[in-house]
């Protein structure tokens, strides 16, 4: 079982890969974030937004946790408006990402 809420039905390509891997990362409470997060918004994102997703889904589980926990600072290449919205999203308990 995934966690996922989400269907992929009528999704695109890019959109149905993102989902699937936002719940399989490999470190559960990533799995957690990234998939709820998919699942609120895979499709409202912009094309721009699902290759800011893409760039996150890329980075080790570890050093992505401290980034949405702002523990740390990201580098330039993944301090993007998308990772912002995602910590948002995940400090309001997956909530307030839906209402954007």
């Amino acid at each position: 079982m995934t966690g996922t809420t989400r269907s992929s039905d009528g999704l695109d390509e890019q959109r149905r890969r993102i989902l699937f891997r936002s719940w399989h990362r490999g470190m559960r409470e990533m799995d957690l974030i990234m998939g709820a997060f998919a699942d609120a918004m895979i499709a409202r994102l912009s094309a721009a937004e699902l290759d800011d997703f893409e760039r996150l889904m890329h980075a080790p589980d570890p050093e992505l946790y401290v980034w949405i926990a702002g523990e740390v600072a990201p580098p330039a290449p993944y301090d993007c408006p998308l990772l912002h919205r995602l910590r948002d999203f995940h400090k309001q308990g997956g909530h307030i990402g839906e209402r954007t």
